[in-house]
């Protein structure tokens, strides 16, 4: 799943996203129609998130999609040796809701992922990783071939987008092309499936052999609509099907960067607020625009509720794991890839590493929250080094897994 590097470089679609407003002011409150702490409202921006490689030089940044960059993936894997546990696997989840801070100041999408195998000759490794890429506070217009999406900013709405991403080599050099990019629609099929704040949703990824593309399907629970069917058929490398049986750790995409289960959940940070007044700009611990990395971004609003994992044969994790391919802590200290940051010690505002919690009936991720049971180690839940065996493409170790329940 993850693995180590990369950029972000925002497109935009029009003039006025390149005159993003940071006058807006204080957050209002968590409902559908508050408004929020920076930004314009019913902005248009567009952006492209990609899959960090792993085992890369300090020129990471070039291996990426023009437009397109990964960052920051810190992860959350529910163990399972269950035969089709990688196969056949449904999240149940409430959904975050702005508060004092909207859950986009904290790094534009979190999605649900996977290791599957692509065919292609031309692509390194034999493998890619799916991303479903919800995208808070957002109202997808487009999800585009090179793997990005265009978006319209509406408050405690969710849609989303599924890149496939995969590598190949250029000329002397490694790229990172999108195989699949689709829209998650709803039942008709001509539309964004769109969701809203503390919504419980149903994320079915599944494949129904072990030669067959994967499929991605939500139902909300609240509202009581699915999507339609997204069935992830490459236009080019054909069906992307498992690579991998059971979700156990060591099962690790090959150019990845981390030693983890090939179904996995991640928050995408290390990218400031897509409305605000670096739009979706690259950032690191210590710069005060990148709210990924302040405790007071994540305290002001309701965090995601992760319930648990149901595989196919309806059995659920045997454990929770969680890894970062930039060592958390370490990120923060300027002792990974990222390189050195402002922060002279770990903590204070914008200095942090948000960490995954349990709140006595689900896993939360972010900060402490007033429902908070187990912190599970804070931000040390992440291995800080790499320790772990190389993922296979690319030489050196990896970050480790670590059972956090």
């Amino acid at each position: 799943m993850k693995s180590v590097k990369a950029w972000f470089v925002l497109a935009a679609v029009s003039a006025v996203v390149l005159g993003l407003s940071a006058s807006v002011g204080a957050a209002g409150t968590g409902t559908g129609s508050a408004t929020v702490s920076s930004g314009t409202v019913g902005a248009s921006t567009a952006a492209c998130l990609s899959h960090v490689v792993g085992g890369l030089s300090e020129d990471w940044y070039e291996y990426y999609t023009a437009g397109c960059t990964g960052h920051d993936e810190p992860e959350l894997d529910p163990v399972s040796s269950a035969p089709g546990s990688a196969r056949n696997i449904t999240w149940r989840v409430a959904l975050p809701a702005d508060g004092t801070f909207p859950v986009s100041s904290v790094g534009p999408t979190f999605w649900f992922g996977g290791t599957v195998k692509d065919t292609n000759p031309n692509k390194i490794g034999g493998e890619g990783f799916l991303e479903l890429q919800f995208y808070p506070d957002s109202f997808a217009k487009k999800c585009s071939s090179n793997g990005g999406f265009s978006v319209t900013q509406q408050a405690n709405v969710y849609t989303a987008c599924s890149p496939v991403w995969t590598i190949a080599q250029q000329g002397g050099q490694i790229i990172e092309p999108a195989a699949f990019n689709g829209m998650l629609t709803d039942a008709s099929g001509k539309g964004p499936f769109v969701m809203h704040a503390l919504d419980v949703v149903d994320v079915h990824i599944w494949a129904p052999s072990p030669t067959s593309a994967y499929q991605e399907q939500v139902r909300d629970e609240t509202s009581g609509t699915t999507s339609s069917v997204l069935v992830l058929n490459s236009p080019k490398d054909g069906p992307l099907t498992p690579e991998f049986d059971t979700n156990q750790i060591g099962n690790a995409l090959d150019w990845g960067g981390v030693w983890d289960t090939p179904m996995a959940f991640v928050w995408e940070i290390g990218h400031s607020d897509l409305y605000g007044d670096h739009p979706g700009e690259f950032c690191v611990p210590g710069q005060t625009f990148c709210g990924s990395f302040n405790n007071d971004n994540w305290a002001g609003f309701q965090p995601i509720r992760i319930f648990d994992a149901t595989f196919g044969d309806g059995s659920h994790q045997q454990n929770w794991a969680a890894v970062s391919d930039t060592g958390g802590k370490a990120e923060v200290l300027g002792n990974s890839f990222v390189g050195p940051t402002d922060c002279t010690r770990y903590g204070g505002p914008f200095c942090i590493y948000p960490w995954f919690s349990w709140d006595g009936a689900a896993l939360n991720y972010g900060v402490s929250y007033p429902n908070t049971v187990d912190n599970l180690g804070k931000a040390n839940q992440f291995a800080q080094k790499t320790k772990c065996p190389e993922d296979g493409v690319f030489a050196g170790p990896t970050y480790c897994d670590t059972i956090i329940r």
